[in-house]
């Protein structure tokens, strides 16, 4: 069941995970399926791994940086501050980072992001 909350991220972890970014989960919860909210953060030259997220589509907000957006069948674009990036679902992608500094982003995923629904496209 979801109710009204305030939630507080300010002592939330980041932490680093496979797809080679470091994550903030800032809204993910099992009552709220529709949706999850995390902040991304990719070290400069480094690329995300090629990868897709089943029955799961996912919007990048650019907050800090600059980077080459991989997504399905789409010509690589650059993206920075400002920019939005819409991923349909089951669709392959990836973020490079362009710049000397860390590219920061806030990814928006519907519904909500779980593990299972992740697949790794490089290690096929």
């Amino acid at each position: 069941m979801s109710f009204a909350r305030i939630v507080s991220n300010a002592d939330t972890a980041e932490y680093y995970i496979a797809e080679r970014c470091h994550v903030i989960e800032w809204w993910n919860s099992p009552d709220d399926t529709h949706s999850s909210i995390a902040r991304i953060r990719v070290e400069a030259g480094v690329s995300t791994q090629l990868h897709r997220l089943r029955g799961t589509s996912e919007r990048y907000l650019i907050l800090h940086g600059r980077g080459r957006m991989h997504v399905g069948d789409l010509p690589p674009g650059e993206v920075g501050p400002g920019d939005a990036v819409f991923i349909p679902a089951d669709t392959p992608q990836r973020i490079v980072n362009l710049g000397d500094e860390d590219l920061v982003f806030v990814a928006v995923c519907t519904p909500r992001f779980v593990p299972d629904c992740y697949e790794d496209l490089e290690a096929a």
